[in-house]
């Protein structure tokens, strides 16, 4: 994801450039074909070009408006991935009480707070093609990695993980009922934020949409130059070159923001959010505990079995 906020030139003409290059030529060679051989029969009315550029011009804001919600829908249910996620660490810090004998409870809690830093990078992974578990396997102990060696959709595999471990805090009465269905929830939650993204990615932009709007623009800006010629001489050849520089940016636009999971850096800015939701869920883990010493509050921490 573009996070600065200067791009940089080179960024902007690489996306544009060939279209650019070929209407340069082309206005080039007809405005010295217009001024060397005087060919002014050639001319057309100037409406001809306005007419068909003013219905085109819809035709491409309609796109980009759904360009852009179909990215804003993305980033708006990544906005809900750090809610629930914290949620969630919040909720197995707090109900699974310290006070159960052993060591069992830190480490189920340790366990379960990293698997869901795992799972919001593997599902970051697999929107993106890559390997689900590049980067999360660190936080996946190896019975779960073995585990996970049996589902297709790692993701959800590690979603199946969690309802294991919270059936079996709710089998050694770890967590009551309430406290099983309060988790419950939040782990539908996740399964339907990862079927919005995925619902996102699996449906393709009408292609024959782009296509006929990209035809519509070069054969636009084929006509102008002879709608220019007789008007603006040779200024004709910067003018169309502008005109046409803006509107191949904004279909380029409208084409980028469509597929907000693709690894471009128009794409929503799953690392970034991933690194916020790692580094969270690590402060949950590492929280300090209140414990009474001689009826005195003091502030002990309780990590040494938080070893990331």
């Amino acid at each position: 994801m573009l996070l600065k906020k200067h791009i940089p030139f080179r960024y902007i003409f690489g996306k544009i450039r060939y279209e650019i290059i070929g209407v340069s030529i082309y206005t080039i060679i007809v405005a010295s074909l217009y001024g060397f051989y005087n060919l002014s029969h050639l001319t057309i009315p100037l409406t001809v070009p306005t007419i068909m550029i003013t219905v085109t011009s819809l035709l491409l804001a309609f796109k980009s408006n759904q360009a852009y919600e179909r990215w804003w829908e993305a980033r708006t249910i990544w906005g809900a991935i750090v809610n629930d996620s914290r949620t969630m660490a919040r909720q197995i810090s707090n109900y699974v009480q310290d006070s159960i004998p052993g060591d069992e409870a830190y480490f189920f809690k340790q366990t379960f707070i990293k698997r869901q830093i795992a799972w919001c990078i593997s599902l970051s992974n697999t929107l993106r093609g890559k390997d689900p578990l590049k980067g999360a396997e660190k936080y996946i102990v190896r019975k779960d990695a073995q585990h996970l060696k049996n589902f297709n959709n790692i993701p959800m595999g590690i979603l199946q993980l969690h309802a294991h471990s919270l059936q079996e805090a709710y089998r050694k009465g770890w967590i009551n009922t309430y406290q099983q269905m309060e988790m419950d929830g939040t782990l539908t939650r996740f399964s339907n934020e990862m079927g919005g993204c995925e619902r996102i990615k699996k449906t393709v932009f009408p292609v024959t949409y782009s296509f006929y709007i990209h035809i519509s623009l070069m054969f636009i800006f084929a006509l102008m130059p002879f709608a220019l010629l007789d008007i603006f001489g040779w200024l004709t050849i910067p003018m169309v070159i502008a005109l046409a520089a803006v509107y191949f940016l904004i279909e380029k636009m409208a084409v980028h923001l469509q597929d907000p999971f693709e690894n471009k850096p128009t794409d929503t800015p799953m690392s970034s959010i991933c690194f916020t939701i790692e580094r969270d869920l690590k402060q949950i883990m590492f929280e300090p505990h209140h414990q009474d010493t001689n009826g005195t509050a003091g502030m002990v921490y309780e990590h040494r079995y938080y070893v990331l």
